[in-house]
């Protein structure tokens, strides 16, 4: 999935900390923002202050999934349920 984008920055938390796929991203000319996992010999830096951007993401997810039709997906067609998370976004933008 990453073959397809090109981000300036990959932020994920520490279960994305491997060897493999830092080195991949490193390749590519992007930025890993992983925090290191506690049992790493050598722990790498961290920018947190854009790691802390990554909750905002999390948080606007947690809060699509507060609607029924968004979580579940009823809808069949791509199309549609693009519409029903535009509308959702809406919502959430208006409030």
């Amino acid at each position: 999935m990453l073959d397809e984008v090109e981000p300036k920055a990959f932020l994920a938390d520490k279960a994305y900390d491997a060897d493999a796929l830092i080195d991949t991203l490193e390749e590519r000319g992007i930025v890993p923002v992983i925090p290191s996992k506690a049992n790493r010999t050598e722990p790498r830096d961290t920018d947190f202050a854009l790691y802390r951007e990554r909750n905002l993401v999390e948080r606007f997810f947690n809060k699509l999934k507060q609607f029924r039709a968004v979580a579940t997906r009823y809808d069949k067609l791509a199309s549609t349920f693009l519409a029903a998370v535009q509308l959702v976004c809406l919502v959430l933008w208006l409030n």
